[in-house]
């Protein structure tokens, strides 16, 4: 199940998204926002990033203006590893070098096409698996 969350800045984006999961058969479940009204994003970044770090969800997509404070707010919840793409080679590599199970991205930053094939690229990338990778995902984990 994909965890989604957006605020106001994202949530056209986040429509698109849900397009995308529903056309794909995927589960979601929506953590909000629900609107365009202004609303700040901790309180959407931080049930998703619980939700994937409980295990609740396997992978979240998180969505702001820019994606940075998002992201910065998912990855303060321990076992989360967002990363905010906006290309996608950095959600391919995200994917095979760093396990990320949270994407960001910013819907000022990137068109619906865009941000569409990116989020095919995180979901179906999976992790490399390679010994190099997993030691430096221990080191992240690390206090």
């Amino acid at each position: 199940m994909i965890a989604l969350g957006c605020d106001h800045g994202g949530y056209e984006l986040k429509q698109e998204v849900i397009e995308y999961l529903k056309k794909k058969g995927l589960e979601y479940k929506d953590f909000g926002c629900f609107g365009t009204e202004a609303v700040d994003y901790p309180d959407y970044a931080k049930p998703v990033a619980h939700a994937v770090a409980d295990g609740e969800c396997d992978k979240g997509i998180l969505i702001c203006g820019t994606g940075i404070g998002i992201s910065i707010t998912a990855n303060k919840i321990r076992g989360v590893r967002a990363a905010l793409c906006s290309d996608c080679f950095s959600a391919e590599a995200t994917r095979l070098h760093n396990d990320a199970n949270i994407l960001a991205m910013g819907a000022r930053v990137l068109g619906p096409g865009l941000a569409i094939k990116i989020v095919d690229t995180f979901l179906n990338t999976p992790f490399s698996g390679d010994e190099r990778h997993a030691r430096r995902i221990r080191k992240i984990e690390e206090d």
